[in-house]
């Protein structure tokens, strides 16, 4: 399949024709009248990728990686920062007083003695509660290092093209010279008076009007 891009002509409809051929990498993208087309050989997933040329937004450098684990992380780090807050701002031993529900003479004698017990027990958690506390959310901490590493790992920076109404198409790996080929392909694909989302973002933009 990787040859395809030698045999574009035999892809085009009736009319099209090829208006600019451009190298990203180990990727050929080739722009038409109608279309653009990407031979990515090298991504996952399929070999040949096509859009209709107006569908094509923008050109641009994405950096992307596995989100799931970076919510995961996000997530155990929050409960743990407000567990460990909590556990440090507040003294539950102070806020319940000294409690002794087991030293009177009387328990016995009522027959509630075990339920004092029982009682008494959960005031001692709640006098360490804020000791609890501090030590649960540390180890969420710890334990959301762990879905962000993983995260940082799977992230990928790709140069791709911007779908609308659409996911962003991947193109390549970015290079060094990737800000060269995103200019080639924005100039291939957009037409004289044709603007890209990112020209229309900067020309909203009121710092840019006011250099």
């Amino acid at each position: 399949m990787a040859d395809w891009s030698d045999r574009v002509e035999e892809l085009l409809y009736e009319g099209e024709t090829v208006s600019a051929r451009v190298a990203a990498g180990d990727a050929h993208v080739v722009v038409t009248t109608h279309r653009v087309l990407a031979f990515t050989p090298q991504m996952d997933g399929e070999n040949f990728r096509q859009v209709e040329r107006p569908n094509v937004t923008d050109v641009a450098v994405r950096s992307d990686g596995e989100t799931r684990f970076l919510l995961a992380g996000l997530r155990a780090g929050l409960f743990g920062v407000v567990l460990l807050g909590v556990g440090l701002l507040v003294d539950f031993g102070a806020l319940m007083g000294d409690i002794d529900l087991t030293d009177t003479g009387s328990t016995g004698q009522l027959g509630i003695g075990g339920i004092l017990g029982m009682v008494q027990g959960m005031i001692s958690i709640i006098y360490s509660l804020d000791d609890y506390m501090v030590m649960i959310g540390a180890l969420l901490l710890l334990a959301g290092l762990v879905p962000i590493a993983v995260y940082l790992y799977s992230r990928e920076t790709r140069l791709v093209l911007e779908i609308a109404g659409g996911e962003d198409l991947p193109i390549a790996a970015s290079t060094e010279d990737a800000g060269e080929t995103v200019g080639r392909l924005r100039d291939a694909i957009f037409p004289d008076g044709v603007s890209s989302a990112s020209d229309d973002r900067r020309s909203l933009d009121p710092l840019d009007r006011l250099g």
